[in-house]
């Protein structure tokens, strides 16, 4: 994202990329390939104006998001903890620990049972583990919160 003054009136008029309207503001934003109004450029989730909070934003399955949602809702990378790859942002996903995971791969390291919501599981080193294969025995009911899923639907606000 750049911050920069509007050319002078030899430039043709830029349109914002938020409202459509014509830009005549000192300043304007410049991102994704696109020019913004200052007061245009905000979070799809938490509508902040991205302009006033910091030099970057992220974009993913149409959503223009803050550093903050961006990782609540796809981990720091995008990508799932286990194997690598990107996380389409109509994918469910599955939390641990802030680690974000594709649902196919959020599986116990001993047994790869796959894991649901309201499965207990144990977080050990970045390495998830079923109730039953819990280094050091099984979990005791109530120490562990039930596994967190974030359904993330097309056409659909996620925050």
């Amino acid at each position: 994202m750049v911050n920069s003054q509007v050319p002078g009136s030899g430039s043709p008029p830029r349109s914002c990329a938020g409202c459509g309207g014509r830009i005549a503001d000192r300043f304007l934003l410049f991102s994704m390939d696109r020019y913004w109004h200052t007061r245009c450029l905000k979070c799809s989730c938490c509508q902040a104006p991205l302009g006033e909070i910091g030099t970057t934003c992220y974009s993913k399955g149409g959503m223009i998001l803050c550093r903050n949602d961006y990782i609540r809702l796809f981990g720091h990378t995008g990508a799932c903890s286990a194997c690598g790859q990107s996380i389409p942002a109509s994918e469910m996903v599955m939390r641990a620990q802030g680690n974000v995971y594709h649902l196919k791969c959020f599986t116990c390291a001993t047994c790869r049972n796959r894991l649901v919501p309201g499965d207990r599981f144990h977080y050990v080193n970045g390495t998830i583990f079923c109730e039953h294969d819990r280094p050091g025995g099984p979990l005791l009911a109530g120490h562990l919160p039930p596994l967190q899923s974030n359904p993330v639907l097309p056409d659909q606000k996620v925050c």
